[in-house]
């Protein structure tokens, strides 16, 4: 097979599509002639038919419908996603992509790309943003027409506020006079797109398969330019289930490489020249690290300066405990800050501010007047006006509207040719000052985590130390956010490499948690690495279908509930305004509990065909526990401890 041709079905054997072609030319001939008494015995009622004329005999036989394809558009598309690397596909099945699946799994082997079976769209689109945050490249997702897109919709949400690259199809019928009546024309639209334009980077609508195929690539290269997000695909019924006319066969494009944006060599230097020269500076990263590289890039320009790092975590930018971060410490270094570097910040005016929630909102500054704001991020590249995911304008001094990543190795270069013996000394003795408060900051939060050690319900530094202790000598990644778990894993644990932590969900939406884990333990199975997935009950309420997925395609994880028995942050938000209204907060259960009666996960999880214990609320039972559950991921199966654990 040629590489922009679409790929011919073998020969050498009856396929199925052969088979019904036989099939059909052999109802055909059956119309035509009369069965002897040899062949089949005749009934009755044929018996008394009258002999057929000569003239009917010789004549051509009716004509019947096309019922077979030999190369339907949906071969091509699926051409297409190989050509593009995607190693899977992830799908709740729906009739407007039909064609597509069935070409995914019989023409081309259900293997690079492999379909993924989930239970809602929602999962589908949340695997994939867990996945491409791990191998830093989309895996595709159908979506069944307008039905199946606004399922997904806030998956997609998600990932377009988390900067994630998704690639995502929806089938749709554009024609109507070739819609079936009925369903079809409720899962069909004229726009389909216009339901999430708002949260995606770029859509269209290809009118034919030479334009899908420029279309696909086109997306993927926008999809994968920083700043990276979800693009969409409608794929039309009729590209994807009519002939491809082999005297015509659609090229497949070529992916280029792809250079992210860097910055401006002028405003490179003079970011470095006020770097060397700063008495405080701080470093800020928030989804500056895109890969294990730019990880190692950024741990380089700290060590060059000795300057503290704080981590905000929207991806890990920083080995957590490495002597220069001091990310527990945000707020008095900012404050003592003549120069403060952003980094990707999602939120610069918010890192420079405090912002009081209370009866009269009021937010008053945190860095000093005078220090000097320089701001290194893709994020204004691309913009929209209706979701307010960019937060407050930030007054900064300099703002380069580049990658940060691909910015780095040019500010580092700057930097050493700017660095004198002198500096070098200055630097040294600031960074001897930093780590010993390193080491003072750590102290302090074991001393912390050590508090209500045996307590029932478990304490959630208790299950984070549980965990260190039987993940430490393993290749583990951390497949969950920790916002909601106090941070503990990125306070006490040692975690080094990019792979080990995906960062936050975007845009909050729940449902995103054991979703994403899942994609995001796909794809670390080839590795062989332990995804441990600390997972927050209601989340997981929202579509536990995605359980099962896991259990299907033995895709191995180890699920520890977070299980506290309610949506606590919304009730310490009720609790909040209770005081506020000087009402007690003593009802703040009602509407924000998950309680008469308790959930039980362990059943739920083993229903799905997933190992599973619990729920477990004695602290001297969890070690156990989570030895006989790793046990399971070890041998490539899911598995989940249901844990009853405090609040936060």
């Amino acid at each position: 097979m040629g590489a922009n041709t679409v790929k011919k079905t073998s020969k050498s054997q009856v396929d199925r599509r052969g088979f019904l072609k036989t099939a059909a030319a052999g109802v055909v001939a059956t119309i035509g002639t009369t069965p002897s008494s040899a062949q089949a015995p005749q009934s009755t009622a044929a018996a008394s038919l009258p002999p057929m004329s000569k003239a009917a005999e010789t004549q051509a036989p009716p004509p019947v419908d096309a019922i077979t394809s030999d190369r339907p558009g949906s071969d091509f598309m699926v051409d297409i996603l190989k050509s593009l690397g995607v190693d899977y596909v992830c799908a709740n099945p729906g009739s407007t992509f039909r064609a597509l699946h069935e070409s995914l799994i019989n023409y081309g082997g259900n293997k690079n790309p492999e379909l993924i079976t989930c239970c809602h769209e929602e999962s589908s689109v949340a695997m994939a943003h867990g996945y491409a945050k791990v191998e830093g490249k989309p895996l595709a997702t159908l979506l069944h027409g307008t039905v199946g897109i606004q399922h997904a919709s806030m998956a997609i949400y998600n990932a377009y506020c988390d900067r994630v690259p998704v690639f995502l199809i929806a089938g749709n019928l554009l024609d109507a006079t070739m819609r079936r009546p009925g369903v079809e024309w409720l899962h069909t639209a004229q726009d389909l797109a216009t339901i999430v334009r708002d949260s995606i980077k770029w859509d269209d609508t290809p009118a034919s398969l030479e334009h899908f195929g420029e279309s696909a690539v086109r997306g993927y290269k926008i999809a994968m330019t920083p700043p990276m997000m979800p693009v969409l695909l409608i794929a039309d019924g009729s590209l994807q289930e009519n002939s491809v006319d082999p005297n015509h066969a659609p090229h497949i494009p070529r992916l280029p490489v792809i250079a992210p944006p860097q910055g401006e060599s002028g405003a490179i230097t003079e970011t470095a020249r006020l770097l060397v020269a700063a008495q405080n500076p701080v470093l800020i990263a928030d989804r500056a690290a895109r890969t294990a590289h730019g990880m190692a890039l950024l741990v380089e320009l700290a060590e060059l300066l000795q300057a503290p790092v704080i981590d905000q975590w929207g991806r890990l930018n920083f080995p957590t405990l490495h002597p220069l971060n001091h990310t527990d410490r945000a707020m008095p270094l900012v404050a003592n800050a003549d120069l403060i570097l952003g980094l990707e910040l999602t939120d610069f005016w918010g890192t420079i501010n405090s912002f009081r929630d209370q009866l009269q909102r009021s937010s008053s500054p945190i860095a000093k007047s005078d220090a000097k704001l320089i701001s290194i991020s893709a994020g204004d590249l691309y913009a929209k006006g209706n979701f307010q995911d960019l937060q407050r304008f930030p007054e900064v001094d300099l703002a380069i509207e580049a990658d940060a990543e691909a910015s780095l190795p040019s500010l580092i270069e700057a930097v050493k040719l700017l660095l004198t013996a002198d500096r070098k000394r200055t630097f040294a003795d600031r960074g001897a000052k930093l780590a010993d408060t390193r080491r003072s900051m750590l102290d302090a939060a074991r001393a912390q985590a050590a508090y209500g050690w045996d307590a029932s319900p478990i304490s959630t530094a208790r299950v984070t130390a549980e965990l260190w202790e039987q993940l430490k000598g393993e290749d583990w990644a951390l497949v969950s956010e920790t916002a909601f778990f106090s941070n503990w894993p990125l306070r006490l644990w040692d975690v080094n490499k990019y792979y080990q932590y995906i960062g936050g969900q975007g845009g909050y939406g729940v449902g995103y948690g054991a979703p994403a884990a899942i994609g995001a333990a796909l794809a670390h199975r080839k590795h062989g690495r332990i995804p441990v997935n600390i997972q927050n009950d209601g989340d997981l309420m929202y579509a536990p279908g995605v359980l099962w997925t896991a259990a299907h395609h033995r895709i191995p994880i180890l699920n520890v509930m977070h299980n506290n028995r309610a949506y606590h942050q919304e009730k310490m938000h009720i609790q909040r305004m209770a005081n506020r209204h000087q009402r007690g907060i003593t009802r703040a259960s009602i509407g924000t509990s998950l309680e008469d009666p308790n959930i039980d996960y362990a059943k739920i999880a083993a229903g799905m065909g997933v190992y599973a214990e619990g729920p477990i609320s004695n602290p001297a039972d969890l070690g156990p526990a989570i030895r006989r559950a790793l046990d399971v991921v070890r041998r490539g199966e899911p598995a989940l401890i249901d844990v009853l654990t405090q609040p936060r």
